[in-house]
């Protein structure tokens, strides 16, 4: 009988467990990045000081839009997927410029701490790394670390 019980836990500690993950919903919540974002809340948006929104506009579906200014266009992302890292960590899939013809699934990783915000890794679904540990490698300088404006 013994026996039979050892093999019945070993068996359930071994199972899955059957809970559902949060929802990217819950984590943005969770990490705080609804509302708006920027190096410097007080100047206006610019490449160097992009202001980034990040929203609900309905019900699971999450947005990010990036403001860099009157002269250049909205970049926006479409908010797929999301995994808790670690406590400090959010790994994101989105869609860059969903709908356009340019369109491109990207997977990112974002520092959160201190209430800030930095996106550490940047990678477009088969493609090149963009950003590797806070570098853009294109232009080898650190992603603007962000902070909430308002």
């Amino acid at each position: 009988m013994r026996i039979a019980a050892v093999i019945v836990l070993a068996f359930l500690t071994a199972m899955p467990a059957t809970a559902a993950a949060p929802s990217v919903e819950d984590l943005f919540q969770q990490f705080g990045l609804f509302g708006t974002w920027a190096a410097d809340c007080q100047q206006p948006a610019t490449p160097g000081n992009p202001y980034v929104s990040i929203t609900m506009p309905t019900p699971g579906l999450v947005l990010e839009d990036h403001d860099l200014g009157p002269d250049f266009a909205i970049n926006r992302y479409s908010v797929l997927a999301a995994e808790r890292v670690s406590a400090e960590r959010l790994s994101v899939e989105v869609i860059f410029q969903p709908g356009a013809a340019g369109e491109e699934r990207q997977n990112l990783v974002f520092l959160i701490r201190n209430d800030t915000w930095r996106t550490m890794f940047n990678q477009a679904n088969g493609g090149p790394v963009r950003v590797k540990d806070g570098i853009a490698l294109a232009h080898h300088t650190k992603t603007p670390l962000l902070r909430k404006c308002g």
